[in-house]
């Protein structure tokens, strides 16, 4: 009997992980597989000092890929088990994962397949409402991670939340370093291995509704649906009741579920992390927002796309070879 993967099936399933979102398409993670074990690192060289001076978006991203990597496994019949943050002498040894042969669920697969289909989708969305019953929903599955997911729905929250978005762009676009490393990472070819392409980043309004957008150079994607219409994209703050390097992984775990489930729910979806990575305006989200009870961690855009939207191209993703390791070598 196995007692964890062969070695195809570990690189589809790193392959799959490789997909998760992070901070500028950035991957700031690898991966090292053991006898019967596979091992997550962060990767600092990767980290973006002007955009993320503390490692939120970092924590955040490997999260993500964290989770990526148990929903691909379950889907080939392997259950995992997290053993986070397993060296206190090595703090970039984020995880250590063991396989358990198990059955793969309905649930499972359509997590799965929404890995390959989940996109960042940075355009106008449309008028049509997101369901309550939808959000709660999200807001559960955030919860099976010791995560909370507020809906800023209340006119007050919403009010604060995008006066936070637009008060952090403002701020970073007027540092200098932050522009350089915004330009270095963005905007960039398709055929590139990393960073956003300008296939990906619209050429439209950056202020969608009441809400503002990241200022990307170079974009290249033309806008969807009508400019008069209302743009009814819910913004959804996720928060940990803790901020340190164990409740950020935890919140980029949650991410990436929230995110898996409502593009299985065909929502478009896109993070938004830009009033977090401003000290005043984080603080202002956390007071205002989150009335003091819990540390925000991430923003998230839900919505509908509008039906004549172009479908978005994937971004492009580094070689498995790149990511991937054998411990001891």
């Amino acid at each position: 009997m196995l007692t964890s993967p062969d070695v195809q099936t570990l690189r589809s399933a790193v392959a799959l992980a490789a997909r998760a979102p992070s901070i500028h398409n950035s991957q700031p993670w690898r991966w090292q597989s053991g006898d019967t074990s596979l091992h997550l690192y962060a990767d600092a060289s990767r980290l973006l000092s002007a955009t993320d001076p503390d490692g939120r978006d970092l924590m955040l991203s490997c999260g993500a890929a964290l989770h990526h990597l148990q929903v691909a496994s379950a889907a080939s019949g392997w259950a995992t088990r997290v053993h986070r943050f397993p060296n206190p002498n090595q703090p970039d040894h984020l995880a250590s994962v063991e396989f358990l042969p198990r059955e793969p669920s309905r649930d499972d697969v359509a997590l799965a397949a929404s890995i390959q289909r989940r996109r960042t989708d940075r355009r106008r969305y449309t008028s049509w409402p997101v369901p309550a019953e939808l959000l709660d929903d999200l807001a559960r599955t955030a919860g099976t991670f010791g995560t909370v997911l507020m809906p800023a729905t209340e006119p007050d929250d919403r009010y604060q939340l995008v006066k936070a978005l637009a008060e952090a762009s403002i701020r970073q676009e007027a540092d200098v370093a932050y522009a350089a490393e915004l330009a270095t990472w963005t905007g960039r070819s398709p055929f590139v291995t990393e960073g956003v392409p300008a296939t990906n980043i619209p050429t439209g309004e950056r202020r969608h509704g009441d809400t503002t957008m990241r200022a990307f150079p170079n974009g290249q994607l033309a806008d969807a649906g009508s400019r008069w219409e209302e743009d009814a994209g819910e913004l959804l703050v996720l928060a940990t009741s803790a901020d340190n390097a164990d409740a950020r992984l935890r919140a980029g775990e949650a991410m990436s579920s929230v995110l898996l489930w409502a593009t299985d729910f065909r929502m478009a979806t896109c993070p938004l992390s830009q009033a977090l990575e401003v000290e005043t305006t984080r603080n202002l989200v956390r007071d205002r927002v989150l009335d003091g009870f819990g540390v925000p961690q991430i923003v998230l855009r839900v919505g509908w796309a509008p039906v004549n939207a172009a479908p978005l191209p994937a971004t492009p993703r580094r070689p498995v070879d790149d990511i991937l390791g054998r411990q001891g070598q």
